[in-house]
């Protein structure tokens, strides 16, 4: 729904350029500007500002018809303003305001678009949440969900680094990231001076030989086979002897 504080330019302003760029959480808008407030979360454009006013009213009135009480209370309301609106003005005849062609007053703007009975929570979106099997949805997708989670986000940490405890953590991160940075040079710093100072020529062998100069060097060659067809040597090549008598 909002706040009002969001929407309006009263108290709560810090120096330009502190709080950085933004970008307007109305949906259809988008609009870059420079926030001076920790929790503003729309540009100034008063276009802009009447518009995501439109829509916390329609959201409050949604809120409000949802339940019972709500409803009979909006009856009771417009029955009482249709009664007074007949009594003070005379409704003039039907052929009267066909002839001069009185214009047919509009209607609300509330009821001039037909929105969804239950609509986005984003600021400016009237689309209807997705369908969730677990639990009901707040948003139509996920660009309305990670706008405003960011926007939440950003500034409940600001609301927490205004704490000593939240300042005492922010500076424990702020250590522990520097940290990590300078690990990270020392170790590209070093595996660039070790691949400088070991070239691919004068790498070490893998097979290295453990002998005295004056022993003879080991013959490593395969010996050549042999085949020897020797009659005399071989007696599978020799004639049988004749069978006996």
């Amino acid at each position: 729904m909002g706040r009002a504080h969001l929407t309006t330019g009263k108290g709560g302003w810090t120096s330009r350029g502190r709080l950085g760029w933004r970008n307007c959480l109305r949906k259809e808008c988008g609009r870059r500007f420079q926030a001076r407030k920790y929790n503003q979360r729309y540009c100034g454009d008063p276009e802009c500002l009447r518009k995501v006013r439109r829509w916390q009213e329609a959201k409050r009135q949604q809120k409000c018809r949802s339940k019972p009480e709500g409803r009979q209370r909006h009856a009771e309301a417009e029955r009482r303003r249709r009664k007074q609106r007949a009594s003070q003005s005379p409704k003039p005849p039907e052929s009267q305001s066909a002839a001069k062609g009185t214009p047919v007053e509009s209607c609300a703007w509330s009821r001039s678009r037909k929105h969804p009975e239950i609509f986005c929570n984003r600021p400016g979106c009237y689309e209807s949440p997705r369908d969730s099997p677990r639990a009901p949805a707040s948003y139509c997708g996920d660009d309305c969900r990670v706008a405003m989670r960011q926007a939440r986000d950003r500034e409940r940490k600001w609301l927490r680094r205004n704490t000593e405890a939240g300042r005492f953590k922010r500076r424990l991160e702020y250590e522990a990231a520097r940290g990590k940075r300078r690990e990270g040079r020392i170790a590209a710093g070093e595996s660039g001076a070790r691949q400088s100072s070991t070239p691919s020529a004068s790498i070490a062998p893998a097979v290295l030989f453990y002998r005295h100069s004056d022993e003879p060097a080991l013959d490593l060659s395969v010996p050549a086979e042999v085949t020897s067809h020797d009659p005399q040597t071989n007696p599978g090549s020799r004639p049988r002897a004749p069978p006996a008598p």
